[in-house]
């Protein structure tokens, strides 16, 4: 059995850096790992709450299933996530958008 670095893999099988393959499977990782780190948050904030996921998608308007897919970092969707804030009891939102500036999103 054979074993290769990580990169060396990726670069053989989806790329070199650079290559605009190589920077849609970055980018779509990038995503990924982001929208992981909201459904924690979330997690985290619902369960300092003692709140189950069925409490907190009656709370929104959303089924638990819906809450789990959340938290699990997928299917997220900017109303549900604005509403999920609100429901957890975020005074206020504001969206960063870099060069562009802040959004006020409550």
């Amino acid at each position: 059995m054979n074993f290769y670095p990580l990169n060396e893999c990726i670069d053989e099988h989806i790329g070199k850096k650079g290559t605009p393959t190589r920077d849609r499977f970055e980018a779509g990782v990038k995503e990924e790992i982001e929208a992981y780190r909201l459904g924690e948050a979330i997690r985290a904030q619902r369960k300092s709450q003692n709140l189950t996921q069925k409490q907190l998608g009656e709370r929104v308007g959303v089924g638990e299933a819906q809450i789990s897919k959340i938290e699990r970092g997928n299917a997220a969707t900017f109303t549900v996530v604005k509403r999920i804030f609100k429901a957890l009891g975020a005074t206020s939102g504001t969206l960063d958008l870099g060069s562009f500036g802040r959004v006020a999103l409550w």
